[in-house]
């Protein structure tokens, strides 16, 4: 695949038949879920899954979401969506982006990017990132530029 940035995590996805729209291709909001699937199974890869959230009352939550969808795509097609940490200023945020490609021909359909803020769960108000989020996650940021 001719990813947007190097050492992508990576899901296959595949559009279902209540996943298609009334235009008959993949409605939005699909590949929005399937965009915070991946992030949660790429946070677990890295060792903090959602009950380690809890115990340590944080969380990254998404301050900004943006999407820019290429190409439609229907029931059936086999995709492949990659994730990566791009960003993160050490303190309290950090920016995830994704893009899904179609197997058949390797055309990236939907590109994506979430500005993250990291919040204590307990009072939905923003935090320094904990030490074990900064461990986790500072050795997998990739340079946006790359």
């Amino acid at each position: 695949m001719n990813w947007d940035y190097p050492h992508a995590h990576t899901l296959p996805v595949t559009p279902e038949p209540g996943d298609i729209d009334g235009l008959q291709h993949t409605n939005n909001a699909v590949y929005v879920r399937w965009c915070e699937h991946i992030a949660w199974h790429h946070s677990a890869t890295l060792g903090l899954d959602l009950d380690d959230y809890r115990r340590l009352d944080r969380a990254m939550a998404i301050r900004r979401g943006e999407y820019d969808y290429l190409l439609p795509t229907r029931a059936g097609e086999a995709l492949t969506l990659a994730t990566w940490l791009c960003a993160s200023d050490g303190r309290s945020s950090m920016e995830r982006r994704f893009q899904l490609v179609r197997d058949s021909d390797g055309a990236t359909v939907v590109r994506g990017r979430w500005d993250l803020i990291c919040i204590e769960l307990s009072s939905g108000r923003a935090r320094r990132l904990p030490p074990e989020f900064l461990a986790a996650y500072e050795p997998a940021i990739v340079a946006a530029g790359a």
